[in-house]
């Protein structure tokens, strides 16, 4: 008997039962990884169509445009396309301007991040600087399409959890504040007003296209030929973290024209 017991052990006999696992599932310890390397890129891409659209580049009607930035926004998790859109044409208009444009670290980021571990810590969190900045520095009320905006996503938020779970609303925040932070794609944050590449292009002609910068400079290379520039978004991070002499206060500030 012993012996025929040995013989179906060695040859291998059908499980009576599944194997009952304890732990999560496998793919559950690469989710940050796929938050970082996939999530990140795709709401990054989003962030960059929520700004064309909040300079109205998809339509000629605005309110087209708006409404395409609310769906562009709805992966992203948190409503912003409609605010960002209010003080990004402030920061076209009142390029630098102490107090009017919100794209400039405040004062007290700049006296806080001045070393290596601080310069971490915000490129880390630079979307919550960025979009935190406005409420303490100028806020201003909310209109009745950021209450559409806010609606339309927490109903979406909403409906993830209700059919997802908490984990899948998580992942969508997990890849904008990764893609937003310490990534190389949101090297450019840094790149655009520390060391100018089409930015400057676009800064004169807003109303052209991203993907048309280019053809700005090569009709006109005696303005745009020459301006420093890098070419990796990924070594702009490296370079503004490690180099002590860049840090929040390398933006040029202008008091407002008071009008006659």
């Amino acid at each position: 008997m012993c012996r025929v017991e040995e013989e179906e052990e060695k040859e291998g006999v059908m499980a009576t039962d599944f194997f009952w696992s304890y732990t999560d599932e496998p793919h559950a310890s690469r989710r940050p990884l796929d938050c970082y390397f996939f999530g990140s890129f795709l709401n990054h891409n989003l962030f960059l169509a929520i700004h064309e659209l909040s300079h109205n580049l998809a339509f000629s009607t605005p309110v087209y445009n708006r409404l395409i930035g609310i769906f562009a926004n709805l992966p992203i998790g948190v409503p912003m396309s409609v605010t960002f859109q209010k003080y990004h044409l402030e920061h076209h208009r009142f390029q630098g301007v102490d107090g009017v444009d919100m794209d400039i670290p405040s004062q007290a980021e700049a006296h806080l991040v001045t070393n290596v571990v601080a310069k971490v810590i915000w490129v880390v969190c630079q979307l919550f600087f960025y979009s935190l900045r406005p409420l303490f520095l100028k806020p201003k009320p909310p209109g009745c399409w950021e209450f559409v905006n806010f609606a339309v996503q927490i109903a979406l938020d909403v409906a993830v959890v209700y059919f997802w779970g908490w984990k899948s609303l998580a992942y969508l925040i997990l890849s904008t504040f990764v893609g937003g932070g310490m990534h190389p794609m949101a090297g450019h944050f840094i790149s655009e007003h520390f060391s100018v590449g089409y930015h400057n292009e676009h800064h004169d002609f807003p109303r052209i296209p991203g993907s048309k910068l280019h053809k700005v400079k090569k009709i006109a290379p005696e303005y745009y030929e020459g301006l420093e520039s890098y070419k990796s978004w990924s070594q702009v991070i490296y370079m503004y973290i490690m180099d002590h002499t860049v840090g929040p206060f390398s933006r040029m500030k202008r008091k407002e024209k008071k009008s006659d």
